[in-house]
């Protein structure tokens, strides 16, 4: 009996390595992947290259190309209401130079450039580094819209910076633009029930139930997300860029951002 217990407790610590191991090779891999289809060097220099324009923003939907509805790719669902809430929902087009669709409009006095990648969500970083040295916009002045696991649905959050925290489409802007200043609108999607794995969670669509929600959401992003816009300076960065110190926390809850433990209507 002894020695069936220590077999078990052999082979989960085996598995658990072999989980760890083939999350590095990913890693690793997804790195490769974003250095090739961006340039070593640009990826490398980009903060360095990059001069800011007066009055530009870079706002960028994450996600998975041809999977909307799903929740790895809500940010690039509210990125659809933020150019509906413009009135330009139909200027999408599709621009091989930043491998994306985009749209540049104009919210008060700034120009925003509006982003949804054609890249898988591992390589978002590609567009959005690319789009950066297209349009002149420095890494804080990119807004990054995602799902957050650590979230429900209905809860909303804006990051100053800092690390990914596992999000492999913020990981990938992160590595291209060798910069990790970027604010983020981090939307609640909720952790996976029972034995469903997260990769099928977040890959998966929404429920009916919670398609209910997700309007409201959607309405509560858009507004934070103008709000943050609004609220960003304009400045440039010393030359070479900066990397955040590393200790960044959400934003204090707005009106549209309820303090933990209250919910979203």
């Amino acid at each position: 009996m002894r020695n069936v217990t220590l077999t078990v407790k052999v082979w989960a610590v085996v598995t658990q390595c072999c989980r760890l191991s083939m999350a590095l090779l990913r890693r690793v891999i997804n790195k490769l992947v974003n250095r090739v289809l961006l340039g070593t060097v640009h990826c490398e220099k980009m903060a360095s290259n990059v001069v800011s324009s007066s009055r530009r923003k870079l706002v960028v939907g994450l996600g998975n190309p041809g999977m909307n509805g799903s929740r790895h790719s809500v940010g690039m669902a509210a990125i659809a209401a933020l150019a509906e809430r413009l009135g330009v929902a139909d200027q999408w087009r599709s621009d091989r130079q930043v491998s994306g669709e985009v749209i540049v409009s104009v919210y008060q006095d700034t120009q925003l450039v509006l982003l949804r990648p054609k890249l898988l969500m591992n390589i978002n970083g590609v567009s959005v580094a690319k789009a950066a040295r297209k349009f002149s916009v420095q890494p804080e002045h990119i807004v990054l819209v995602h799902d957050e696991l650590d979230k429900p649905l209905g809860k909303l959050g804006i990051k100053h910076g800092g690390s990914a925290r596992g999000h492999n489409g913020v990981r990938s802007c992160v590595d291209c633009l060798n910069s990790d200043v970027m604010p983020r609108l981090r939307i609640g999607i909720g952790r996976p029930l029972g034995k469903t794995s997260v990769e099928r969670h977040v890959l998966g669509r929404f429920s009916k139930e919670e398609q209910n929600i997700l309007s409201s959401v959607l309405e509560q992003s858009v507004n934070l997300l103008l709000t943050q816009l609004a609220e960003m300076p304009l400045q440039t960065s010393p030359p070479g860029g900066r990397r955040a110190s590393g200790r960044s926390k959400d934003s204090v809850p707005s009106a549209q951002e309820p303090a933990e433990g209250q919910t979203q209507n």
